[in-house]
């Protein structure tokens, strides 16, 4: 069954997005033919909203309504602790914790040679200036622990080592909950090498 001109437009823009597949824009579409109209503008308001509003902070790249981002501009955390990662939704997820107070940079990517994603191509060169121009006592470097964050973390530790920071990265192991026999032999490895004295 063909669909209508405007559905399918709206199908196709859908399947655009990450994570949604036919079927997933299939039931969106169909949600939004059978909701009132109101509802409908109401998202269709916010997309737009979002679009014209935020904006890249100006010091750390997370996403900001004003010139600098809520965590840049409050004066209740603590400027000297910079946690470094790769995109804005990684803080969302480190600020759910509730257990750091530092401030934040966005690199924008990790690096991947095998995608063409150099040093130049990620902020970098911006927190670089801001080691220099702030007093930083250390970097938590929490990109993700995958080959390209991984990298990206190594490559991040020889740039501020020489500066006299302290560079630490975030430890990896086993999730609370988890059983030992079904982690992979990297993450139980980790786990064991990152072990504390109780």
């Amino acid at each position: 069954m063909e669909s209508a001109p405007a559905i399918q437009k709206l199908l196709d823009e859908l399947e655009r997005m990450p994570g949604i597949g036919p079927k997933s824009a299939q039931r969106i579409a169909y949600w939004m033919l059978n909701s009132d109209r109101e509802t409908v503008m109401r998202l269709a308001e916010a997309i737009v909203e979002v679009k014209r509003t935020v904006r890249f902070c100006s010091r750390c790249f997370n996403y900001a309504e004003d010139d600098l981002c809520g965590i840049c501009s409050s004066s209740r955390r603590d400027a000297s602790v910079i946690c470094v990662v790769s995109e804005p939704r990684d803080i969302a997820a480190i600020e759910r914790t509730a257990a750091f107070s530092g401030v934040y940079h966005v690199l924008g990517g990790a690096l991947s040679p095998m995608d063409g994603i150099g040093p130049d191509d990620l902020h970098i060169a911006e927190l670089l200036q801001r080691l220099a121009a702030d007093a930083v006592q250390e970097v938590v470097l929490a990109t993700n622990p995958n080959v390209e964050g991984e990298t990206t973390a190594a490559y991040l530790a020889r740039l501020i080592k020489p500066l006299g920071i302290k560079a630490t990265r975030l430890a990896s192991g086993l999730p609370v909950g988890g059983d030992l026999e079904f982690a992979d032999e990297v993450t139980l490895g980790r786990a064991i090498e990152s072990r504390r004295v109780l």
